[in-house]
This record gives structure tokens, C-alpha cells and sequence, in this order.
């Protein structure tokens, strides 16, 4: 984001937080009437924000700070033992890159998952547009990166292209096949894709400290997380941060 650019954010209304008990999260919007591409967007993600459909955001708690922005820096990154695991246990799945149009299949899938992984969260699949909405954004450059088992969708990671990085936007996959760990081979999928386009990250969202929800991210390293503005690089057996 040049010197120029200029964006105005706007505060949400408090409301519960969806990863840590008895606190309220407070989230700022970039102005939704700004006009948004993937270039201005690879540089908000470099100043932690994240999108969800067209709305561009990061938190903005107080006092609470557990919402760490987080990307894997590709070139430094090797499977662990459990992801080795993971990828040959899904070696039979045929892996595709495809334009970001949600089919009924598409659908159907999100909509298994959701109703399996957050019953009554607020995430109620809805209507086709609503999941749209969600998942999709009309300024940017989206892919789906999917799954398939004998033909049949198992998994679709929803993937952003930025100059230089990808940002993984939500994975859904059939919750009949939890053995798979398809969301982690999911991000493993997504690694490989951003190495053969020559990215250098593949941005995760937020590490939260003390969210089961995000505690796969932490098996993932080297990890970076933006601390205190700077972007610290964390190696295998390293602490995360957990900040009050």
C-alpha cells in the first residue's frame, strides 16, 4: 500500500467472540465502498487484515490481543511427521485448481460441513447466495483448490492470489472423512500450489492463543506471526505468543 493511499475503517459492534469464552470481539472494516483489488489486498494482508466475502477486516479488541495475523513463509517449510502422514494417507485424492464458481456440489458440500462443524453458529449455510457472499468477493483473483475422491468433491479450500502470496480464505470438506485431516492437508495442498506459482507465503488468518479452533496452525512451521507490527518468524519447538 503506497504512501498515498488512504483508507477509512469503521468499528463494529461489540458482540460474543466465536473463539475465546466470556470475551467480546470488536472488528474494523475497511471502508466497503473503497475500491478494493488483489494488490491493495496483498498489502492489507501484510498489516494483518483478512477478508470475509467483500468485507476486508481485522480485529480491533480491547484489551484483548490473542488475534495474531499469520502466514508460513513457503520456501522454509517441511512436512512434519504427522503432515507426511496425512499426505500419504491422501494420496489418492485428485487434486484440481479451479475458477471460483460455486456449483451445487460446491454447495452441498459447505452446507454438510457447516450444519456437522458449526451447528446453530450463526454459519447456516442459507440460501446459495449467502454462501457466496461469504466465500466470494467480486474484486478479487479466487480459486478453489479441490478434493476429489473417485470423482466425488470431498474438500474445497477457497484460495485469494496476491502479488507475490496466497491467503487461504476457508476450507470445507465432508465431515463423514475427519480421519483424512483434510483441513490439514488442505493447507498442504495450498503450500504446493503456492510454490509452483512462486509465492513466498500462504497467509493463514489469525493465530489465536488458547482456541482449539486454531491450534492446528501452531504444527505448521516456520510460522510468522505480526508482532507488535513485525513480522517474527517462529521455528519448530518455538512458543507461540499468547498475549493477555
Amino acid at each position: 500500500m503506497t504512501a498515498e493511499t488512504r483508507l477509512a475503517l469503521f468499528a463494529g459492534d461489540p458482540h460474543d467472540c466465536a473463539y475465546l469464552d466470556d470475551r467480546l470481539s470488536t472488528l474494523h472494516y475497511v471502508n466497503p465502498g473503497a475500491t478494493l483489488d488483489p494488490t491493495l489486498f496483498g498489502a492489507l494482508l501484510q498489516l494483518g487484515f483478512r477478508r470475509s466475502g467483500s468485507f476486508v477486516y481485522r480485529p480491533g479488541c480491547s484489551p484483548c490481543r490473542r488475534c495474531i495475523a499469520a502466514r508460513l513463509p513457503v520456501d522454509g517449510f517441511v512436512p512434519n511427521r504427522n503432515q507426511r502422514r496425512t499426505l500419504r494417507r491422501n494420496a489418492d485424492l485428485a487434486v484440481s485448481d479451479v475458477p471460483a464458481e460455486l456449483t451445487d456440489e460446491h454447495i452441498d458440500l459447505y452446507a454438510r460441513y457447516i450444519s456437522d462443524r458449526h451447528p446453530g453458529g450463526g454459519m447456516d449455510a442459507g440460501p446459495p447466495g449467502a454462501c457466496r457472499d461469504f466465500l466470494l468477493a467480486d474484486w478479487c483473483d479466487t480459486r478453489l483448490l479441490d478434493l476429489r475422491l473417485d470423482g466425488r468433491l470431498v474438500s474445497t479450500a477457497v484460495t485469494d492470489t496476491v502479488p507475490g502470496a496466497l491467503s487461504a480464505i476457508y476450507t470445507f470438506f465432508d465431515p463423514d472423512l475427519a480421519a483424512r485431516s483434510l483441513g490439514t492437508f488442505s493447507v498442504l495442498a495450498q503450500i504446493d500450489r503456492a510454490a509452483a506459482l512462486g509465492a513466498s507465503h500462504l497467509y493463514l488468518g489469525y493465530w489465536i492463543a488458547g482456541s482449539s479452533k486454531m491450534q492446528y496452525k501452531e504444527r505448521f512451521r516456520p510460522i510468522e506471526l505480526l508482532v507488535d507490527g513485525n513480522w517474527t518468524r517462529y521455528e519448530a519447538g518455538q512458543p507461540l505468543p499468547c498475549p493477555p
